[in-house]
């Protein structure tokens, strides 16, 4: 898919008004309701995790594996549904996937044991990992029509849903068992797929004037290929260190203020919320914070930024200043990993764009079952320091390939 010149007009600081055709505010309107349905019903899980994990008697190893379903799932996915979004269009596959995960999140409450767990979270993680895709290609094709740098608020739309979804789940984890809720989130999810996904299937996919042409222009030539390849590389592996911590944090997070800091239900569900507050903040100032600063900058600052967050986070003797440091993280983390990908997307076109979005999810694919063995091995709280010691890893590399991030970037 020509992804690479609209990635680049979503970007850059073009400023122009909104195209007159009428069908693409519903457009919009519709896919931002799938991006924070998305982002809901993701946290409405996550903060089910300790009660879940409690249920089934599983240990932090046990527990890390079964984790390690809903990313794999995911990762495995991802290449059939860019096939099928060429065969049967976005929207068509960004409906049908929204439903998926909507019945799907009924399934891990069901479960009594850790290997139960781990394969009903592959098949959750399959239709997250699906709709991801899907809806993100609706995204790129409505923004290259849009002709403005909205994808940051489609990303921002989900940590709002994720905010909102973990207060509520607080709210109702004292007073709602994990079947109960989970089933109500997943009625909820279906009512708006149905409505946002009649949105979706009234106004057609908008046509972008550059999309025959992207695909040949994308393609690096002569000695700037290797470079290309190699900067993929370096982007891809920016994108894993900080998918490894929003991975970490979406798992472990309540468990850590539950088990660790002994926090209730509500208050460990509040700890995820304040983490996706954070997010959602850091992403609506996303697109200005780059075109002020710079790519190098902004990334730079922002793994700095989850590093100190992240120890504070973890080796907090509070709950409320583990809490600040997971909204401290939140920012640091929230728009390193998009960040990545488009700078990826510009240095190796749409084949770049695929390579480090593999690799950074190879991140989230990581993250679940090493904090669970290292949790084990050692403690919870030390193994949430990795998080830290990755984003700066991240900044670290992003400091040291500073001069490649103006390269083609305008």
């Amino acid at each position: 898919m020509p992804t690479l010149n609209k990635i680049r007009a979503a970007l850059t600081q073009h400023r122009g008004p909104f195209p007159a055709d009428p069908h693409l505010t519903p457009l919009r309107t519709a896919l931002t309701a799938f991006f924070a349905m998305d982002g809901f019903l993701f946290a409405g899980w996550v903060v089910r995790i300790p009660a879940i994990k409690a249920q089934t008697g599983a240990g932090a190893g046990a527990l890390g594996l079964a984790l390690l379903g809903v990313s794999a799932g995911a990762v495995a996915f991802m290449m059939l549904t860019g096939r099928l979004c060429r065969r049967f269009g976005s929207h068509t596959v960004t409906t049908a996937s929204a439903a998926a995960l909507a019945l799907s999140i009924v399934l891990p409450p069901l479960t009594h044991s850790a290997t139960a767990l781990g394969l009903v979270l592959l098949v959750f993680g399959a239709a997250y990992g699906s709709l991801n895709v899907a809806m993100n290609s609706a995204a790129v094709d409505l923004i290259g029509a849009l002709r403005r740098p909205v994808m940051s608020s489609f990303h921002a739309a989900f940590s709002l849903g994720g905010m909102l979804g973990a207060g509520l789940g607080g709210l109702v984890a004292g007073s709602l068992s994990p079947t109960v809720h989970l089933v109500l989130l997943a009625v909820l999810g279906l009512l708006v797929t149905a409505v946002a996904g009649r949105s979706l299937h009234l106004h057609p996919a908008p046509v972008v004037p550059e999309r025959r042409t992207a695909t040949a222009e994308s393609r690096p030539s002569g000695g700037r290929a290797g470079r290309g390849r190699r900067l993929v590389v370096v982007f891809g592996l920016i994108a894993l260190c900080t998918a490894y911590g929003e991975g970490a944090m979406a798992d472990w997070g309540a468990l850590h203020l539950t088990q660790d800091l002994a926090a209730g239900p509500g208050t460990a569900a509040a700890g995820y919320a304040v983490f996706a507050l954070a997010m959602t903040v850091g992403r609506l100032s996303g697109t200005a914070l780059v075109q002020r600063f710079g790519a190098a900058r902004a990334l730079i600052a922002g793994g700095t930024t989850a590093t100190a967050g992240m120890l504070l986070g973890a080796l907090a003797p509070t709950v409320w200043a583990a809490g600040a440091g997971f909204a401290v993280a939140g920012l640091g983390l929230a728009n390193i990993f998009p960040i990545a990908i488009a700078r990826a997307g510009e240095s190796g076109g749409p084949d770049g764009v695929a390579v480090a979005s593999t690799v950074g999810y190879g991140g989230m694919l990581l993250g679940p079952p090493a904090i669970g063995f290292l949790a084990e091995a050692t403690s919870l709280p030390l193994a949430l320091t990795t998080v830290a010691l990755l984003a700066a890893v991240a900044a670290g590399i992003a400091y040291l390939t500073r001069g490649a991030h103006h390269t083609g970037s305008r």
